[in-house]
């Protein structure tokens, strides 16, 4: 054997050895009467799930390297990141339906996520919990999902997220759209869950969300509800801040 061969053996096998273990899921839910898609990477640790940006789809942290950026707690078997679908073009950005029906198309993914993926991962580990985290609008996801079932969340991780959804709602408002506002229902929330929360809200100097991650720390400490507000400086919204952010907020789980 040539030592050119030699060589690009040992480094085929260094490529494959640092390979994040990753597999792709696709199952039916029921609460949404369609497939839902879904990346996983790792291969054991506290089950993070992650959710897509405004329109960004289950392979979103992947290509724009997030998932790169936590590979070491990744590697370490700390984390196991879960990325699923989101259907914002069913729910919120979908302009051909009345706003009421945007509002249960959303009720439907969150019994989704709650009943056919949480229930399924938060007993990998002895806390029956996740961790959620979220980019932008999945700063929202994340935030408006672990506000409404702080029983099955202890860790919250918002990246330039924005709080407030009566933007979408063309004047509509309901029980469904304020059970879906975090800034409107936290005001009257009482779960004892959420004062034993990690809550992390990371912005920028930079950040058009700042003033939406101010108005949510506001909230939380009048409630007594202890949290970070991370504000980093001269940093606009986007993928190297929260590529920055991830792996430091992992490091404080």
């Amino acid at each position: 054997m040539c030592i050119d061969t030699i060589v690009n053996h040992d480094l085929l096998k260094i490529n494959q050895s640092i390979q994040l273990k990753e597999q792709h899921h696709k199952w039916y839910s029921n609460n949404l009467g369609k497939e839902l898609d879904m990346l996983v990477f790792g291969h054991s640790g506290y089950p993070v799930i992650i959710f897509p940006t405004t329109m960004g789809s289950y392979y979103e942290a992947k290509d724009f390297k997030l998932i790169e950026s936590a590979r070491w707690f990744v590697e370490q078997g700390m984390v196991q990141l879960f990325c699923p679908d989101s259907i914002n073009d069913m729910s919120w950005y979908n302009k051909s339906i009345h706003p009421a029906q945007k509002v249960q198309n959303h009720n439907w993914y969150d019994k989704a996520i709650l009943e056919e993926l949480v229930e399924s991962i938060r007993w990998n580990t002895p806390a029956g919990k996740v961790a959620v985290a979220g980019c932008s609008f999945g700063g929202y996801h994340a935030a408006n999902f672990a506000f409404r079932h702080p029983e099955v969340v202890s860790h919250m991780i918002s990246m330039s997220g924005a709080f407030d959804i009566k933007s979408f709602m063309d004047g509509h408002y309901d029980d469904n759209v304020y059970f879906n506002n975090p800034v409107d229902f936290m005001h009257n929330a009482d779960n004892p869950a959420l004062w034993n929360m990690k809550i992390i809200l990371g912005t920028s100097e930079w950040d058009i969300c700042r003033p939406s991650n101010q108005e949510m720390s506001n909230i939380l400490n009048k409630k007594g509800i202890q949290h970070w507000y991370d504000e980093r400086g001269w940093q606009e919204h986007d993928w190297p801040l929260w590529r920055e952010m991830f792996p430091h907020y992992l490091s404080v789980m």
